[in-house]
């Protein structure tokens, strides 16, 4: 646990004893999204983390049985921090709390956070869920400046993977703010439309296509 505790009897106490500190919850984002990490990678993904800090959430979250280490055999011969099952069993809080900030992501205007490109798709995968039995395969593909990636629907979950679908039904294309924005449903398609994002296909694609979980 934390070297801080609330002290509490409360589910919601205890586990904030564990992921409430500073940097810890996306700790455990880097390697929900990365999957096993080294520590240099782990730090790319934390832009402005000090490395004591780093460590310090790293050996915190080995102690509460989050986190394991392991060293990987050559040729990459170094040290390997990977989730455990307790670790992994975060990402539905973590996904929520995706959906939960979107709102905020423009709040402070002419702000430009640090941005990397894996995040995109991940964030695009909080937005999406199971479709109904029967439902019509679909594809949005996605075209942003830092990379191209697909939602594909064959069976009932949605996916998302990098590169270029063939014969998309609808292709949104622009910056990841405007993307998220509409997928997200905090703009609407002629907001997002008017903001710079390029719409083509079958727009009506957006309304049976259930990106945002009810």
């Amino acid at each position: 646990m934390g070297v801080k505790s609330y002290g509490q009897f409360c589910s919601v106490a205890k586990a904030l004893d564990i992921v409430g500190d500073r940097w810890t919850l996306l700790v455990l984002r880097e390697l929900l999204v990365q999957g096993p990490c080294r520590y240099t990678d782990l730090a790319h993904g934390l832009p402005g983390i000090a490395s004591n800090l780093l460590s310090d959430r790293l050996r915190m979250l080995e102690d509460a049985g989050l986190v394991r280490r392991e060293a990987a055999p050559p040729p990459v011969a170094t040290t390997l921090f990977h989730l455990t099952e307790r670790g992994r069993a975060t990402e539905p809080v973590i996904a929520a709390l995706a959906r939960w900030g979107i709102s905020y992501v423009d709040s402070v205007p002419g702000v430009e956070d640090e941005f990397r490109p894996y995040w995109f798709p991940h964030s695009v995968s909080a937005f999406l869920h199971d479709r109904p039995p029967g439902t019509d395969p679909a594809t949005v593909q996605l075209i942003t400046p830092i990379g191209s990636w697909a939602i594909e629907v064959v069976g009932p979950t949605p996916e998302v993977r990098e590169g270029v679908a063939d014969a998309p039904d609808l292709v949104l294309e622009g910056h990841p703010r405007l993307i998220i924005g509409l997928l997200s449903g905090s703009s609407t398609l002629e907001e997002s439309v008017d903001g710079g994002l390029s719409v083509r296909g079958d727009a009506a694609v957006l309304g049976s296509f259930p990106l945002i979980p009810t």
